[in-house]
Protein backbone atom coordinates (compact mmCIF):
# COMPACT_ATOMS: atom_id res chain seq x y z
CA UNK A 1 0.00 0.00 0.00
CA UNK A 2 1.75 3.12 -1.22
CA UNK A 3 -1.06 5.69 -1.19
CA UNK A 4 -4.06 6.21 1.03
CA UNK A 5 -7.60 6.18 -0.28
CA UNK A 6 -9.79 9.23 0.23
CA UNK A 7 -11.60 7.44 3.05
CA UNK A 8 -8.31 6.57 4.74
CA UNK A 9 -7.09 10.14 4.39
CA UNK A 10 -10.31 11.38 5.99
CA UNK A 11 -9.88 8.90 8.86
CA UNK A 12 -6.28 10.05 9.43
CA UNK A 13 -7.42 13.66 9.52
CA UNK A 14 -10.21 12.82 11.97
CA UNK A 15 -7.75 11.00 14.24
CA UNK A 16 -5.26 13.88 14.04
CA UNK A 17 -7.95 16.43 14.88
CA UNK A 18 -9.29 14.41 17.80
CA UNK A 19 -5.82 13.83 19.24
CA UNK A 20 -4.87 17.49 19.00
CA UNK A 21 -8.22 18.67 20.36
CA UNK A 22 -8.63 16.19 23.20
CA UNK A 23 -5.07 15.34 24.27
CA UNK A 24 -2.45 17.89 23.28
CA UNK A 25 -3.13 20.49 25.97
CA UNK A 26 -2.47 18.14 28.90
CA UNK A 27 0.30 15.84 27.58
CA UNK A 28 3.14 17.56 29.44
CA UNK A 29 1.20 17.90 32.69
CA UNK A 30 -0.01 14.31 32.62
CA UNK A 31 3.51 13.02 32.00
CA UNK A 32 4.85 15.00 34.95
CA UNK A 33 1.98 13.99 37.26
CA UNK A 34 1.67 10.39 35.98
CA UNK A 35 -2.01 11.12 35.46
CA UNK A 36 -4.45 9.16 33.28
CA UNK A 37 -7.68 10.85 32.23
CA UNK A 38 -10.34 8.28 31.46
CA UNK A 39 -12.65 11.00 30.18
CA UNK A 40 -10.15 11.87 27.47
CA UNK A 41 -10.01 8.25 26.40
CA UNK A 42 -13.80 8.23 26.24
CA UNK A 43 -13.79 11.29 24.01
CA UNK A 44 -11.49 9.45 21.60
CA UNK A 45 -14.14 6.74 21.61
CA UNK A 46 -16.85 9.29 20.87
CA UNK A 47 -14.78 10.30 17.84
CA UNK A 48 -14.96 6.68 16.62
CA UNK A 49 -11.33 5.79 17.29
CA UNK A 50 -11.67 2.95 19.84
CA UNK A 51 -13.29 0.30 17.65
CA UNK A 52 -11.71 0.81 14.24
CA UNK A 53 -11.36 -2.90 13.26
CA UNK A 54 -14.40 -4.08 15.25
CA UNK A 55 -17.41 -5.16 13.20
CA UNK A 56 -20.24 -2.68 12.75
CA UNK A 57 -22.50 -5.44 14.13
CA UNK A 58 -20.77 -4.89 17.49
CA UNK A 59 -20.52 -1.10 17.41
CA UNK A 60 -17.21 -0.62 15.61
CA UNK A 61 -16.24 0.98 12.31
CA UNK A 62 -15.76 -2.37 10.60
CA UNK A 63 -12.46 -1.33 9.01
CA UNK A 64 -9.13 -3.15 8.87
CA UNK A 65 -5.84 -3.16 10.68
CA UNK A 66 -4.30 -0.87 8.09
CA UNK A 67 -6.78 1.79 9.17
CA UNK A 68 -6.24 0.87 12.80
CA UNK A 69 -2.48 1.36 12.43
CA UNK A 70 -3.05 4.74 10.76
CA UNK A 71 -5.27 5.89 13.64
CA UNK A 72 -2.89 4.64 16.33
CA UNK A 73 0.05 6.41 14.69
CA UNK A 74 -1.81 9.72 14.60
CA UNK A 75 -2.74 9.50 18.29
CA UNK A 76 0.83 8.51 19.20
CA UNK A 77 2.23 11.58 17.45
CA UNK A 78 0.42 13.65 20.08
CA UNK A 79 0.12 11.40 23.15
CA UNK A 80 1.72 7.93 23.05
CA UNK A 81 0.17 6.96 26.40
CA UNK A 82 -3.30 7.27 24.90
CA UNK A 83 -2.32 5.46 21.72
CA UNK A 84 -1.39 2.57 24.01
CA UNK A 85 -4.75 2.90 25.79
CA UNK A 86 -6.65 2.62 22.51
CA UNK A 87 -4.53 -0.39 21.51
CA UNK A 88 -4.85 -2.19 24.85
CA UNK A 89 -8.60 -1.57 25.09
CA UNK A 90 -8.78 -3.05 21.61
CA UNK A 91 -7.29 -6.38 22.73
CA UNK A 92 -10.50 -7.64 24.42
CA UNK A 93 -12.37 -6.72 21.24
CA UNK A 94 -9.93 -8.71 19.09
CA UNK A 95 -10.20 -11.65 21.47
CA UNK A 96 -13.99 -11.60 21.70
CA UNK A 97 -14.36 -11.24 17.93
CA UNK A 98 -12.31 -14.41 17.35
CA UNK A 99 -12.94 -16.54 20.42
CA UNK A 100 -15.96 -15.16 22.27
CA UNK A 101 -19.61 -16.10 21.95
CA UNK A 102 -22.52 -13.89 20.91
CA UNK A 103 -23.63 -13.28 24.49
CA UNK A 104 -20.16 -12.07 25.52
CA UNK A 105 -19.86 -9.90 22.42
CA UNK A 106 -23.27 -8.34 22.94
CA UNK A 107 -22.47 -7.51 26.56
CA UNK A 108 -19.02 -6.01 26.14
CA UNK A 109 -18.08 -5.10 22.60
CA UNK A 110 -20.40 -2.15 21.87
CA UNK A 111 -19.22 -0.34 25.00
CA UNK A 112 -15.57 -1.10 24.30
CA UNK A 113 -15.84 -0.05 20.66
CA UNK A 114 -17.53 3.21 21.66
CA UNK A 115 -14.88 3.97 24.28
CA UNK A 116 -17.56 4.00 26.97
CA UNK A 117 -15.86 1.00 28.57
CA UNK A 118 -12.14 0.59 29.09
CA UNK A 119 -10.56 -2.81 28.47
CA UNK A 120 -7.40 -4.48 29.76
CA UNK A 121 -5.33 -7.61 29.23
CA UNK A 122 -3.75 -9.61 32.06
CA UNK A 123 -1.14 -12.20 31.12
CA UNK A 124 2.22 -11.35 32.75
CA UNK A 125 3.05 -12.34 36.32
CA UNK A 126 5.97 -11.76 38.70
CA UNK A 127 7.59 -15.02 37.61
CA UNK A 128 6.35 -15.26 34.01
CA UNK A 129 7.20 -12.52 31.55
CA UNK A 130 8.63 -13.78 28.27
CA UNK A 131 7.89 -17.34 29.46
CA UNK A 132 4.15 -16.63 29.56
CA UNK A 133 3.17 -20.31 29.56
CA UNK A 134 4.61 -20.69 33.07
CA UNK A 135 1.94 -18.47 34.63
CA UNK A 136 0.68 -19.59 38.05
CA UNK A 137 -2.61 -17.74 38.58
CA UNK A 138 -5.31 -20.39 39.00
CA UNK A 139 -8.97 -20.63 38.06
CA UNK A 140 -10.78 -23.45 39.86
CA UNK A 141 -14.25 -24.55 38.74
CA UNK A 142 -16.79 -24.56 41.58
CA UNK A 143 -20.25 -25.40 40.26
CA UNK A 144 -21.38 -22.63 37.93
CA UNK A 145 -18.45 -20.38 38.83
CA UNK A 146 -14.68 -20.11 38.61
CA UNK A 147 -12.62 -18.88 41.55
CA UNK A 148 -9.42 -17.08 40.57
CA UNK A 149 -6.33 -16.62 42.73
CA UNK A 150 -2.98 -15.12 41.83
CA UNK A 151 -1.08 -11.95 41.02
CA UNK A 152 -0.62 -10.25 37.67
CA UNK A 153 2.01 -7.62 36.83
CA UNK A 154 2.34 -4.83 34.28
CA UNK A 155 -1.41 -4.40 33.82
CA UNK A 156 -2.19 -1.38 31.68
CA UNK A 157 -5.37 0.31 32.99
CA UNK A 158 -5.16 -1.66 36.24
CA UNK A 159 -7.76 -0.19 38.59
CA UNK A 160 -9.34 1.84 35.77
CA UNK A 161 -10.62 -0.81 33.36
CA UNK A 162 -14.20 -2.02 33.24
CA UNK A 163 -13.28 -5.46 31.91
CA UNK A 164 -10.07 -7.53 32.04
CA UNK A 165 -9.17 -10.53 29.90
CA UNK A 166 -7.29 -12.69 32.42
CA UNK A 167 -5.22 -15.77 31.63
CA UNK A 168 -5.31 -18.36 34.40
CA UNK A 169 -4.36 -21.99 34.87
CA UNK A 170 -7.21 -24.51 34.80
CA UNK A 171 -5.08 -27.58 34.07
CA UNK A 172 -1.56 -28.92 34.27
CA UNK A 173 1.72 -27.14 33.51
CA UNK A 174 2.49 -25.58 30.18
CA UNK A 175 0.39 -23.76 27.60
CA UNK A 176 -2.36 -26.41 27.38
CA UNK A 177 -3.31 -25.79 30.99
CA UNK A 178 -4.18 -22.11 30.46
CA UNK A 179 -7.67 -20.69 29.95
CA UNK A 180 -8.99 -17.18 29.29
CA UNK A 181 -11.60 -15.34 31.33
CA UNK A 182 -13.54 -12.09 31.34
CA UNK A 183 -13.21 -10.48 34.76
CA UNK A 184 -15.31 -7.33 35.31
CA UNK A 185 -13.60 -4.50 37.16
CA UNK A 186 -16.09 -4.66 40.04
CA UNK A 187 -15.58 -8.38 40.74
CA UNK A 188 -15.35 -9.08 44.51
CA UNK A 189 -11.86 -10.32 45.34
CA UNK A 190 -10.25 -8.28 42.56
CA UNK A 191 -7.95 -5.54 43.84
CA UNK A 192 -4.90 -3.62 42.74
CA UNK A 193 -1.54 -3.10 44.37
CA UNK A 194 1.54 -1.19 43.40
CA UNK A 195 1.38 1.37 40.62
CA UNK A 196 4.66 1.33 38.72
CA UNK A 197 6.71 4.55 38.62
CA UNK A 198 7.90 4.40 35.04
CA UNK A 199 10.51 6.04 32.85
CA UNK A 200 8.01 6.72 30.08
CA UNK A 201 4.35 6.36 29.11
CA UNK A 202 3.73 7.97 32.47
CA UNK A 203 0.12 8.90 31.65
CA UNK A 204 -0.65 5.23 31.06
CA UNK A 205 -1.27 3.47 34.40
CA UNK A 206 0.62 0.19 34.90
CA UNK A 207 -0.53 -1.60 38.03
CA UNK A 208 -0.26 -4.88 39.91
CA UNK A 209 -3.47 -6.97 39.85
CA UNK A 210 -4.39 -9.15 42.83
CA UNK A 211 -6.97 -11.95 42.63
CA UNK A 212 -8.06 -13.35 46.00
CA UNK A 213 -10.94 -15.81 45.60
CA UNK A 214 -12.27 -13.61 42.80
CA UNK A 215 -15.43 -15.40 41.69
CA UNK A 216 -16.90 -15.09 38.20
CA UNK A 217 -19.61 -17.04 36.36
CA UNK A 218 -18.44 -19.97 34.26
CA UNK A 219 -20.07 -18.18 31.32
CA UNK A 220 -17.23 -15.65 31.53
CA UNK A 221 -14.74 -18.20 30.25
CA UNK A 222 -13.66 -17.36 26.69
CA UNK A 223 -13.88 -20.49 24.57
CA UNK A 224 -13.03 -23.93 25.91
CA UNK A 225 -10.73 -24.72 28.78
CA UNK A 226 -7.11 -25.04 27.69
CA UNK A 227 -7.14 -22.61 24.76
CA UNK A 228 -6.13 -19.55 26.80
CA UNK A 229 -2.52 -19.55 25.68
CA UNK A 230 -3.60 -19.62 22.04
CA UNK A 231 -6.01 -16.77 22.78
CA UNK A 232 -3.21 -14.74 24.34
CA UNK A 233 -0.69 -15.39 21.55
CA UNK A 234 -3.23 -14.54 18.86
CA UNK A 235 -3.99 -11.25 20.58
CA UNK A 236 -0.30 -10.44 20.96
CA UNK A 237 0.30 -11.10 17.26
CA UNK A 238 -2.29 -8.45 16.47
CA UNK A 239 -1.01 -6.21 19.25
CA UNK A 240 2.44 -6.12 17.69
CA UNK A 241 0.99 -4.19 14.77
CA UNK A 242 -0.49 -1.55 17.05
CA UNK A 243 2.71 -1.29 19.10
CA UNK A 244 4.62 -0.81 15.84
CA UNK A 245 2.17 1.92 14.87
CA UNK A 246 2.58 3.61 18.25
CA UNK A 247 6.35 3.55 17.82
CA UNK A 248 5.98 5.09 14.36
CA UNK A 249 3.98 7.96 15.83
CA UNK A 250 6.66 8.56 18.45
CA UNK A 251 9.43 8.51 15.85
CA UNK A 252 7.59 10.76 13.41
CA UNK A 253 6.80 13.29 16.12
CA UNK A 254 10.44 13.36 17.25
CA UNK A 255 11.74 13.77 13.71
CA UNK A 256 9.28 16.57 12.95
CA UNK A 257 10.29 18.43 16.10
CA UNK A 258 13.99 17.99 15.36
CA UNK A 259 13.52 19.01 11.74
CA UNK A 260 11.66 22.21 12.57
CA UNK A 261 14.34 23.07 15.10
CA UNK A 262 17.13 22.36 12.62
CA UNK A 263 15.55 24.68 10.05
CA UNK A 264 15.00 27.52 12.54
CA UNK A 265 18.25 27.20 14.50
CA UNK A 266 21.16 29.09 12.99
CA UNK A 267 24.86 28.76 13.72
CA UNK A 268 27.71 30.31 11.75
CA UNK A 269 25.06 32.27 9.76
CA UNK A 270 23.22 29.23 8.42
CA UNK A 271 20.50 26.82 9.47
CA UNK A 272 22.01 23.81 11.19
CA UNK A 273 20.14 21.46 8.84
CA UNK A 274 22.53 22.65 6.14
CA UNK A 275 25.46 21.11 8.01
CA UNK A 276 25.84 17.53 6.80
CA UNK A 277 26.35 16.27 10.34
CA UNK A 278 22.76 17.34 11.13
CA UNK A 279 21.15 16.99 7.72
CA UNK A 280 22.36 13.41 7.33
CA UNK A 281 20.99 12.50 10.78
CA UNK A 282 17.55 13.76 9.73
CA UNK A 283 17.81 11.94 6.41
CA UNK A 284 18.61 8.69 8.22
CA UNK A 285 15.61 9.24 10.51
CA UNK A 286 13.35 9.61 7.48
CA UNK A 287 14.70 6.39 5.92
CA UNK A 288 14.24 4.41 9.13
CA UNK A 289 10.68 5.64 9.63
CA UNK A 290 9.63 4.96 6.05
CA UNK A 291 11.07 1.45 6.15
CA UNK A 292 9.31 0.65 9.42
CA UNK A 293 6.03 2.16 8.26
CA UNK A 294 5.96 0.08 5.08
CA UNK A 295 6.66 -3.10 7.06
CA UNK A 296 3.96 -2.23 9.60
CA UNK A 297 1.39 -1.57 6.89
CA UNK A 298 2.36 -4.82 5.17
CA UNK A 299 1.72 -6.78 8.38
CA UNK A 300 -1.63 -5.04 8.78
CA UNK A 301 -2.53 -5.73 5.13
CA UNK A 302 -1.68 -9.42 5.53
CA UNK A 303 -3.92 -9.64 8.59
CA UNK A 304 -6.74 -7.84 6.81
CA UNK A 305 -6.50 -10.31 3.93
CA UNK A 306 -6.51 -13.38 6.20
CA UNK A 307 -2.95 -14.26 5.21
CA UNK A 308 -0.23 -15.47 7.63
CA UNK A 309 1.02 -12.31 9.32
CA UNK A 310 2.69 -13.33 12.58
CA UNK A 311 6.34 -13.30 11.32
CA UNK A 312 5.78 -9.99 9.51
CA UNK A 313 4.15 -8.50 12.60
CA UNK A 314 7.20 -9.55 14.62
CA UNK A 315 9.46 -7.90 12.03
CA UNK A 316 7.35 -4.75 12.06
CA UNK A 317 7.41 -4.59 15.84
CA UNK A 318 11.21 -4.96 15.89
CA UNK A 319 11.80 -2.50 13.08
CA UNK A 320 9.41 0.19 14.30
CA UNK A 321 10.37 0.09 17.96
CA UNK A 322 14.11 -0.01 17.26
CA UNK A 323 13.48 2.87 14.85
CA UNK A 324 11.68 4.89 17.53
CA UNK A 325 14.55 4.44 19.97
CA UNK A 326 17.17 5.40 17.39
CA UNK A 327 15.22 8.36 16.03
CA UNK A 328 14.40 9.86 19.41
CA UNK A 329 18.02 9.46 20.52
CA UNK A 330 19.26 11.28 17.43
CA UNK A 331 16.55 13.90 17.74
CA UNK A 332 17.82 14.78 21.21
CA UNK A 333 21.26 15.15 19.67
CA UNK A 334 19.98 17.51 16.96
CA UNK A 335 18.59 19.84 19.63
CA UNK A 336 21.74 19.60 21.71
CA UNK A 337 21.25 20.88 25.24
CA UNK A 338 17.64 21.84 24.50
CA UNK A 339 16.88 18.24 23.63
CA UNK A 340 17.80 17.22 27.13
CA UNK A 341 15.35 19.64 28.72
CA UNK A 342 11.60 19.54 29.16
CA UNK A 343 11.20 22.70 27.14
CA UNK A 344 10.85 20.46 24.09
CA UNK A 345 8.90 17.18 23.91
CA UNK A 346 11.77 15.06 22.58
CA UNK A 347 13.10 13.97 25.96
CA UNK A 348 9.61 12.65 26.78
CA UNK A 349 9.33 10.93 23.42
CA UNK A 350 12.71 9.28 24.02
CA UNK A 351 11.49 7.96 27.38
CA UNK A 352 8.22 6.78 25.81
CA UNK A 353 10.09 5.01 23.01
CA UNK A 354 12.16 2.69 25.20
CA UNK A 355 9.32 0.54 26.48
CA UNK A 356 8.13 -0.10 22.92
CA UNK A 357 11.10 -2.48 22.59
CA UNK A 358 9.85 -4.42 25.63
CA UNK A 359 6.04 -4.69 25.57
CA UNK A 360 4.03 -7.24 23.53
CA UNK A 361 7.08 -9.49 23.66
CA UNK A 362 10.60 -8.10 23.87
CA UNK A 363 12.44 -7.53 20.63
CA UNK A 364 14.67 -10.45 21.57
CA UNK A 365 11.56 -12.67 21.65
CA UNK A 366 10.45 -11.23 18.31
CA UNK A 367 13.77 -12.25 16.81
CA UNK A 368 13.22 -15.78 18.12
CA UNK A 369 9.84 -15.81 16.33
CA UNK A 370 11.42 -14.54 13.12
CA UNK A 371 14.32 -17.02 13.27
CA UNK A 372 12.00 -19.97 13.89
CA UNK A 373 9.94 -19.00 10.85
CA UNK A 374 13.09 -18.71 8.73
CA UNK A 375 14.24 -22.12 9.89
CA UNK A 376 10.95 -23.72 8.82
CA UNK A 377 11.43 -22.27 5.35
CA UNK A 378 14.91 -23.73 5.03
CA UNK A 379 14.23 -27.20 6.44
Amino acid sequence: MFTLSEDQQALVQAARTAALTELAATVKEDDEREHFRKDQFQRLGAAGLCGVPTSEDWGGLGLGYVEYALVIEEIAKVAPSYAVSVAVSGLPQVILAQFGNDEQRARWMPGLAAGELLGAFALSEPGSGSDAASLRTTAVREGENYVLNGTKFWITHGGYADIYVVMARTGGPGPKGVSAFLVPGDTPGLSFGKKEEKMGLRASPTVEMILENATIPASNRIGAEGIGFSVAMSALDSGRITIAATALGIAQSAMDCAGRYAVARKQFDQAIIDFQGVGFMLADMAVRIEQARLLTHKAAWLKDNQLPFSPTAAMAKCAATDCAMAVTTDAVQVLGGYGYTREYPIERLMRDAKVMQIVEGTNQVQRVVIARNLKRGWE
